[in-house]
C-alpha cells in the first residue's frame, strides 16, 4: 500500500509539471542541445580624409555590418579601422589592411565584411586588385550593403575573373619593370662610383676627405725612403685621432683607434690613394 502510494503522488507531480510547462506556467529546464553558431566575421572600415576619422562615416559603416550580421547570423569578432586611407590606394599603403590579412591567416576567420565596395577601395583597378589578393589567400568578402559574396562573384563571372587575371599580369609585369629600372640605376651608379650597395666608401662622408688626404699622404712612398707600413701610419694617425678620426665610435662614445685591417680596406679600394706614386 505505501509503495504503491508513493508511486501513485510520483506519476501525479510528474503530470502537473508537464501539465503546466505545456500551458507556460512552469519553465522548462534547459536542455543539453548546443545552439548552432553562426559564422565568424571581421569589419573591415575606411575613410579617405583625416576630417572623417572624427566624423559619422566609420560608426555608419560599423552600423551597417552589424545590421548584415545580425540578419545574417553572425558574429562581429574584430574591427579593422583604416583611417585617412584613400581609396584609390593599394594594399601596401594600408597598415589595418595588412594587419587583418596576417590576423585571418592565423585565426582561422575567413570572412570579411565591408559596407559598400566604395569603401573597399574606391578605384576600380586597386578594387580588382585587392579582390584578387583576398581570393589568392583563400578569403571571402562581402558587401553589407547588398548582402553579396563579392569574392564568390568574382570566380563565378567569368569577365570579372578575367579582369582578375589581367590585373595581376599588369602587376607582375609593373613590378618586373620596377625591378630593371632599379638594377639599370645600380649599374650605372657602381660604373660612376665603384660601389652601390653596402655602407659608402670612407671620404665619401662629410669631414672625411681631410682624414683620407692625410692618408694618402702618410700612405705616398717618400723619395729616397721605403713606403711606411700599415703599422706605423696606424701610430700616427692615432696620435692625431682627434684631428683624423674613424668613423667608427665605441658604446661609450669614444672614437676606435685606427687598426691595420681599415686602412688596409680603405687602401685596397683605392679610393683617391695615390698607390703608384714613388716619387
Amino acid at each position: 500500500m505505501g509503495k504503491s502510494g508513493r508511486e501513485s503522488r510520483l506519476m501525479d507531480a510528474l503530470t502537473a509539471k508537464v501539465s503546466g510547462i505545456v500551458e507556460g506556467k512552469v519553465k522548462a529546464s534547459p536542455g543539453r542541445r548546443v545552439r548552432k553558431a553562426g559564422p565568424v566575421v571581421v569589419a573591415y572600415l575606411r575613410v579617405s580624409g583625416k576630417g572623417q576619422v572624427d566624423g559619422t562615416g566609420l560608426d555608419r559603416q560599423l552600423d551597417t555590418i552589424t545590421a548584415w550580421a545580425r540578419h545574417a547570423g553572425a558574429t562581429v569578432e574584430r574591427v579593422y579601422r583604416e583611417e585617412g586611407v584613400s581609396g584609390t590606394l593599394d594594399e601596401s599603403h594600408r597598415p589595418a589592411f595588412a594587419t587583418m590579412v596576417e590576423d585571418l591567416l592565423s585565426n582561422g576567420c575567413r570572412t570579411v565584411v565591408v559596407e559598400s565596395l566604395d569603401r573597399f577601395a574606391r578605384d576600380l583597378s586597386v578594387q580588382m586588385q585587392l579582390l584578387a589578393y583576398l581570393i589568392s589567400k583563400g578569403l571571402t568578402l562581402i558587401s553589407a550593403s547588398t548582402g553579396d559574396n563579392v569574392t564568390a562573384a568574382v570566380a563565378d563571372d567569368p569577365m570579372r575573373r578575367a579582369m582578375v587575371q589581367m590585373q595581376g599580369i599588369f602587376s607582375e609585369l609593373d613590378k618586373n619593370l620596377l625591378v630593371r629600372k632599379l638594377r639599370k640605376g645600380r649599374e650605372k651608379r657602381r660604373a660612376e662610383t665603384g660601389k652601390c650597395e653596402g655602407r659608402p666608401f670612407f671620404g665619401t662622408k662629410p669631414g672625411e676627405s681631410e682624414t683620407l688626404e692625410r692618408i694618402r699622404e702618410l700612405y705616398r712612398k717618400p723619395h729616397g725612403r721605403d713606403r711606411r707600413s700599415l703599422q706605423e701610419i696606424c701610430d700616427i694617425l692615432n696620435s692625431e685621432l682627434e684631428k683624423y678620426p674613424t668613423r667608427v665610435r665605441k658604446a661609450d662614445g669614444t672614437i676606435r683607434p685606427w687598426s691595420k685591417g681599415t686602412l688596409h680596406v680603405i687602401i685596397r679600394r683605392g679610393l683617391r690613394l695615390d698607390q703608384a706614386s714613388d716619387e
